[in-house]
């Protein structure tokens, strides 16, 4: 049996959950997620639990199993508390801003680098070295968090660069005279 699978989901006071055709909406306080599941999958909810069932032991429906239930989970989650990534600029000149529903950042190029919200992903920028991405979707949380990271990877030498909170950045050593 999953570990994962086997455990039931709590729905909180407020959400409803309502699967038809195999398409899994979840509402909620801070909005409406859907994603398509497998319609191998028995989902059965009881007393505001809700239990992700198998139908046999064969490996495809084993690792689906996992898979649905944290899916479902994540949904739950992201509708009632969201979800967040914080991001941390190092480097001399490196920073970012909010003008508007824009976030900019400047980090060595020639030309400022903007992402826009949207698709209930929001910015939030507390100093001019840190972002922090927010949202309902984890996986478009991740996502738009890695993109940005892309910007300006931080770099092995001195460290300069766009990185995940709490990130360690391996260091080299750099060239040595003779």
């Amino acid at each position: 049996m999953s570990r994962i699978g086997k455990l039931p989901i709590t729905v909180p006071a407020g959400v409803t959950i309502t699967v038809e055709n195999n398409i899994v909406t979840v509402k909620g306080p801070k909005g409406v997620l859907s994603e398509k599941i497998s319609e191998r999958m028995k989902l059965t909810e009881e007393n505001g639990i809700l239990k992700v069932e198998r139908p046999t032991d064969n490996k495809q429906d084993r690792s689906l199993h996992g898979l649905t239930r944290t899916l479902i989970n994540n949904m739950v989650t992201g509708v009632t508390a969201g979800f967040e990534k914080k991001l941390e600029i190092e480097g001399t000149g490196y920073k970012a801003a909010k003008t508007g529903n824009k976030l900019v950042l400047s980090v060595g190029y020639s030309h400022n680098v903007e992402f826009e919200e949207g698709n209930g992903i929001t910015y939030d920028v507390p100093a001019p070295t840190k972002i922090t991405v927010k949202g309902i979707n984890k996986q478009q949380v991740g996502q738009i968090a890695a993109d940005i990271r892309a910007v300006r990877p931080p770099e092995p030498y001195k460290g300069k660069g766009i990185r995940y909170a709490g990130e360690f950045v391996r260091r080299k050593e750099g060239k040595t005279g003779k």
